[in-house]
């Protein structure tokens, strides 16, 4: 791990006069995540005043103050004392158990996909449902999660020619990552499959459904399985959890 990426070294930037952001090295890796994530927790329970949002990102840190009553400095030196010494998580982070088509329409770019990784359509699926993964951080569209890590064969560049419209809850894949279009939305990703589960219903008590530091399995089902799955989802009779 460089310099950059130490859990007690980070590098601090200014965004401009009211932000700090602490950067972690310049690469998307779980452990460092983690770090952030642990950060923002710490920061939170310092109640500094004149703090006005802390924002954890993949491998940064950003911190949102007031100038006229917090410096630059004495936010950082708020901080540093807490770099050495990060404490687990005190999170309730959940684990979900996603169900996902890989079929037809619902997959758009799968053959595409297979085509460039040089396996077949049924090891994409089986890649992508192999891991337990993390949520890295939410971002882009309202409950949009960014989870990783993938395998290696996901390792893809997003596509030359983004989508102007991409159906909600639509699967995604590009640089070991896989998300979740929550929106009608452009995007640049791949999409591989669909899933029967809303991860944004704004008219839920809870209108995002995961957050950042949850962990995610997807598991396939046949698209003749989709719209009934699909309703037992919206009326709270199919179980999610991870066990």
């Amino acid at each position: 791990m460089s310099p950059g990426n130490s859990p007690s070294n980070p590098v601090f930037l200014s965004a401009g006069d009211t932000a700090l952001v602490i950067q972690y090295g310049e690469v998307v890796d779980v452990s460092i995540n983690r770090t952030v994530r642990q950060l923002a927790h710490a920061v939170r329970q310092l109640d500094i005043p004149g703090i006005v949002d802390i924002v954890p990102t993949m491998r940064s840190l950003m911190i949102h103050y007031d100038p006229l009553s917090l410096t630059k400095q004495s936010l950082i030196n708020a901080v540093q004392p807490l770099l050495a010494n990060l404490e687990e998580l005190e999170e309730n982070n959940k684990k979900w158990l996603i169900p996902v088509c890989y079929e037809g329409e619902f997959a758009p770019d799968i053959d595409e996909v297979a085509k460039t990784t040089n396996i077949t359509i049924d090891e994409i699926v089986r890649q992508h449902t192999l891991l337990e993964l993390e949520v890295f951080m939410m971002g882009f569209l309202p409950g949009f999660p960014y989870i990783g890590l993938l395998p290696e064969v996901f390792d893809l560049p997003r596509r030359i020619e983004p989508r102007v419209y991409i159906p909600p809850r639509s699967i995604s894949v590009a640089a070991r990552q896989t998300t979740i279009y929550t929106i009608n939305s452009p995007g640049g990703w791949h999409l591989i499959g669909r899933t029967p589960v809303d991860f944004y219903d704004a008219n839920r008590d809870e209108p995002i459904l995961v957050c950042a530091g949850d962990r995610i399995k997807f598991k396939s089902i046949p698209s003749s399985e989709f719209a009934e799955i699909e309703k037992d989802v919206k009326s709270g009779n199919y179980n999610l959890e991870l066990e």
